[in-house]
């Protein structure tokens, strides 16, 4: 193939280990994906119905919950479909804008996390200037960006892949992924790699950022019981869920740049699929079981919600 306009359809040959427990796969996938909604709407709809919670750490949870579905959904319910189907493709358009909600999910999963680090720098280290810093119109514009950024950034990725020569339609996972289209293209992608570089040492960026924050917290924490405690409820959770997230995400990105060809497909499939299975689902339960406040309205909201159901059995 000359040119990427012969390219109608790519194949996705992840599927091939997958062939002997597609049943099992499908309940399972199923399974997964009804518990990410709900547990994710769940907390978002407690956030929003309560006033209390409308502080700068609820509205970046609740932004990250968001960006949660978002992500899923560019996978999912292609993977289900899949899962059942003997025919494994997906047309060219439709590739790119998987290739974009995923990745464009990934990249503002992690700007959402330093914008929460931020937040809480700013609540253990200047206390006093909390308020007027973290002001809830400020966290509304810097939750924009934390998705405007991301999403343009990913543009940009894809629309550089989009303009390759491809010689191939054949990509070795169970999704579409940007690497894996431009090793498929006819000659040396130099400034494809040279964008990968730029994005990823701005990410490494946020990583530094990250770690520098929670340097000074720790510092800070270290100086005060009160200040141990805020540390222990507000800052563990977001440090999992870091954890969570970047460990996912690594795993992705080395297998899918350096994996080699003797690791079994069902690993690399597993591999491919954590960033979209673990953080989206521990993520909000993390922070629903950690976050008192949250916790104890969530139980209230539901116990209220119950009763009311019970009063309209009895009439």
């Amino acid at each position: 193939m000359s040119n990427t306009s012969s390219i109608i359809v790519f194949s996705l040959s992840g599927f091939n280990a997958t062939a002997n427990y597609r049943v099992t796969l499908f309940s399972l996938t199923l399974l997964c994906y009804c518990a990410i909604l709900v547990i994710n709407v769940c907390l978002i709809l407690t956030i929003i119905l309560d006033e209390n919670l409308h502080e700068p750490m609820y509205i970046c949870l609740c932004s990250l919950c968001m960006n949660g579905l978002y992500g899923t959904a560019g996978f999912y319910p292609k993977f289900i479909f899949d899962l059942l189907s003997d025919i494994h493709v997906i047309s060219y358009v439709g590739c790119f804008l998987q290739v974009y909600v995923i990745y464009s999910y990934a990249k503002v999963d992690y700007s959402t996390l330093v914008l929460m680090a931020y937040d809480r720098y700013v609540a253990i280290c200047r206390p006093l200037e909390y308020h007027s810093v973290m002001s809830v119109r400020r966290t509304a514009v810097l939750v924009g960006l934390s998705w405007l950024v991301p999403l343009c950034c990913e543009v940009m990725v894809v629309t550089l892949t989009s303009t390759l020569k491809l010689c191939g339609s054949h990509i070795q996972k169970i999704y579409c992924e940007n690497w894996s289209i431009v090793k498929l293209a006819c000659s040396t992608a130099t400034a494809n790699d040279i964008v990968g570089l730029i994005v990823i040492s701005f990410y490494i960026g946020h990583v530094l950022f990250i770690i520098s924050s929670y340097i000074q917290l720790i510092k800070s924490a270290l100086k005060s019981r009160e200040g141990r405690r805020k540390f222990t409820q507000t800052c563990l959770p977001h440090l999992l869920c870091l954890l969570n997230v970047t460990v996912a995400l690594l795993f992705d990105l080395m297998y899918s740049r350096y994996g080699s060809a003797s690791v079994p497909q069902s690993v690399k499939n597993f591999m491919a699929i954590q960033f979209l299975m673990i953080p989206p689902l521990l993520n909000p339960i993390i922070y629903g079981l950690i976050l008192t406040k949250i916790r104890s309205r969530m139980i209230s909201l539901y116990m209220m919600a119950g009763q009311r159901f019970k009063l309209r059995l009895k009439v």
